[in-house]
Order: structure tokens, then C-alpha cells, then sequence
């Protein structure tokens, strides 16, 4: 049986089929190896990766559906065959009436059950999108508990992989708040109290960490205010930042806008020579697909992110750093050229004499392996040594 793994808006994604047609579909995991691996697991027939060229014209054209789907067009895929034989016929009734749920709306597990004329059986229906080798094309994450709860999602990343796929259909149902982080806080100060003595007493110090994330609709959106931040005061590069956003139609900043504004318009926004330079190139890099996503972003790993978006011009690996931690809620992100982290360790751990000096980067990186997997939060209780 052939497979194919193919990229997506949110990651590399796979299937399988037979002449009956599609088998499995997988969605990301971390690594385009790790999806493969997968689907392996999943469709123990599928053996044999094809290439793009050797892929029947509707697995092609199935594969064309579900990559605009995740682009965020909403596409019709009902066209798309999927091969039933091997789930039971009740469960295959519950796929279809599921794939008959519109992009953008939610049913609970007993709405489904009552479609399918089984109104007591909202557990198998359960067990249907547990076991669901067809996500995406069969939208098991359009299936809520009741009440609108979120219910269970076993893909990689989880929930916030549902809430993503309902995001991407403009769905309203939001399943994690924007600002909570993705990962249990208390649990990380557990463990870093309990790996470092000299942090514990500094984190009873401060009190609870009010770490949050920073709402962001695109990734441009975050380089591009980062750009405009650097080497300015807080106040300062705001006004600049909404001076530069109110030339786009509605206030919005677009890479498509900026490309379509003049240098001199820019430049009277408040954007220097050098600013205007790196944003110019991150939208120019945006416009031809070079920039991730924030859904891509979310399936790579962290330094895979620092190289990606590193080759903007005038984005460092801090500017990066802020992003993973600030943007995407990523746990274990240590910025040790960061002045607040370097003056926060010296405070903490007291290796200077005089509160002006700064901790050399390789003592923050050496102590920070006790930190693992959660030197982001270390990181917030370091500022907060600096205040």
C-alpha cells in the first residue's frame, strides 16, 4: 500500500490508500520522520512511499483539498474517498454524518449519536473519534462534549492542535485562552524548586508566576512589532508601531501593504533607514511563503525556529527567543544574552560583587541545565529579580 507525506500550513502531513481510496490520514507530528513513523504505525499495510509524480490524480487533487483547507480556504471535501472496509459499519455512519457537519460549526458526541439514530450512544461515539484514521477529512475535531466542552483530541500537540483546525475554519469556539500557557506552571515550579535550593528561595520570594502569553493573529505581526521594538523604550516604539499600522486599511499591518507603501510615507511613520530595510524584507519574505505560519511554527522545534526566522534581516536569535516564549508559550526557552536574565542571575546567585555587573552567559547556561524542561519560567522569575 503507497503513502505519501506531504507539507502542510501546519506541518507535514500524511495518508495512505489502496484503490478503494484513502486508508489513514496523519496529521503533524514534530518531524516529517516522526509523521511517517506514524503513519506507519497506524496502516501497518502502508510500506511503500511514493513519490509526488507516481500519486493518482485523486489522491492529488485530495491532497490539493486538505492543503487550502489548512491554509485556511475552506474546502469541500466530501470528493474525498475514503476506503470504509475496515471500520465497523455503525462507525462508518458516524464518520459520514460527521463529514456533513459544515467547516466553522461544532457538534457535541450526543448531537452526533442522535444523527446517526442512536441517541443513548454518545460514549461509542466517543471511541469513533478517538480511533478516527481520517482526521481532517472526517473533522473529529468539530466534536465537542457537552455543554461545549473541549473533549479529548489525541493528535500531537493536543488540544491546542483542535483548537488550531477550528481556528484555521473561523470557528468562534475557542478551546485555550490566548493568554494561558500551554504547559502546568504550578508543575514547573515544583520542579524548579525542587532542582535548585538558591531559585526556590528567590521564587517564595516573588510569589506566584503571572507568566502570559501575548495574543498574535500571524507570525509577521510578531516580527514586525519586534522590529519596530528594537532599541526603543516601550512607549516610544508604540507610537511608532501604530503610527506604521494605521496606513494599512483597518490598522491592521499586512506584509502585502507594507510592500504597496512608499519609503518616504514609511520613513515619515517613524521607521529609521535600518528598520524599514528589515521589515521590507520580512514582508517580501512573508509574500513568498519563507516565513512560517504561526500553525507551522507550533509543529517545528525550537531551534528549527530560531534558523527559519533568523534568515529575516534584522530578526537576532533574542527577537526569536521573545517569540517562543512570549507568542508560542514554549516551556524550556533560556535567552542568556538577554541584560534582564544576565543581571536577574548575578542578583540571584549573587556572582558579582557590584549590582552593575552582568553574569557571563556560560554560568546561566551551566546552571541552567538544572532547570530542564522549564527555563522559560526560570527565565520570568530572573526579570523579576531586576523588577
Amino acid at each position: 500500500m503507497p503513502f505519501l507525506v506531504f507539507d502542510t500550513a501546519i506541518g507535514p502531513t500524511g495518508l495512505a490508500w489502496n484503490d478503494a481510496g484513502i486508508t489513514a490520514i496523519q496529521l503533524p507530528e514534530e518531524t516529517a520522520a516522526k509523521t511517517r513513523t506514524r503513519l506507519a504505525k497506524r496502516s501497518r499495510d502502508a510500506d511503500r512511499e511514493a513519490t509526488a509524480g507516481a500519486t493518482p490524480a485523486w489522491v492529488r487533487d485530495a491532497i490539493g483539498r486538505m492543503r487550502a483547507h489548512l491554509e485556511g480556504r475552506p474546502q469541500d471535501l466530501s470528493p474525498v474517498r475514503l476506503d470504509f472496509d475496515h471500520v465497523t459499519p455503525f462507525t462508518a455512519r458516524v464518520y459520514q454524518a460527521l463529514r456533513r457537519v459544515p467547516a466553522g460549526q461544532t457538534v457535541s458526541y450526543g448531537d452526533l449519536a442522535r444523527k446517526v439514530g442512536s441517541p443513548g450512544a454518545a460514549r461509542a461515539i466517543g471511541r469513533a473519534m478517538a480511533t478516527n484514521p481520517f482526521p481532517i477529512v472526517v473533522p473529529c475535531h468539530r466534536v465537542l462534549a457537552a455543554g461545549g466542552k473541549a473533549g479529548g483530541f489525541s493528535a500531537f500537540g493536543g488540544l491546542v492542535t483542535k483548537d488550531r483546525l477550528l481556528a484555521i475554519e473561523k470557528s468562534p469556539v475557542r478551546l485555550t485562552p490566548a493568554t494561558k500557557l500551554p504547559y502546568d506552571v504550578d508543575a514547573a515550579i515544583r520542579h524548579l524548586s525542587a532542582a535548585d535550593p538558591v531559585l526556590a528561595r528567590h521564587i517564595a520570594r516573588i510569589g506566584p508566576c503571572t507568566f502570559e502569553l501575548k495574543q498574535t493573529k500571524k507570525t509577521f505581526d510578531a516580527l514586525a512589532e519586534a522590529i519596530v521594538h528594537q532599541q526603543l523604550n516601550g512607549k516610544a516604539a508604540a507610537t511608532i508601531f501604530a503610527r506604521v499600522s494605521a496606513l494599512c486599511p483597518g490598522g491592521h499591518l499586512e506584509s502585502k501593504h507594507v510592500l504597496a507603501t512608499s519609503d518616504r510615507v514609511l520613513r515619515g511613520a517613524g521607521l529609521s533607514a535600518a528598520k524599514l530595510a528589515s521589515l521590507r524584507d520580512l514582508a517580501e519574505r512573508t509574500e513568498a511563503g519563507q516565513v512560517p505560519t504561526l500553525v507551522a511554527l507550533a509543529t517545528m522545534d525550537d531551534e528549527a525556529i530560531v534558523e527559519a526566522l533568523t534568515a529575516v534581516r534584522g530578526i537576532g536569535r533574542w527577537t526569536v527567543e521573545m517569540l517562543l516564549m512570549f507568542r508560542l508559550g514554549r516551556p524550556d526557552v533560556l535567552p542568556i544574552a538577554d541584560f534582564g536574565i544576565r543581571k536577574g542571575f548575578a542578583r540571584v546567585f549573587r556572582t558579582r560583587n557590584t549590582d552593575d555587573e552582568l553574569a557571563a552567559p556560560a554560568d546561566i547556561t551551566k546552571r541552567g541545565e538544572r532547570w530542564r524542561p522549564y527555563r522559560s519560567v526560570a527565565s520570568w522569575y530572573l526579570w523579576r529579580a531586576v523588577g
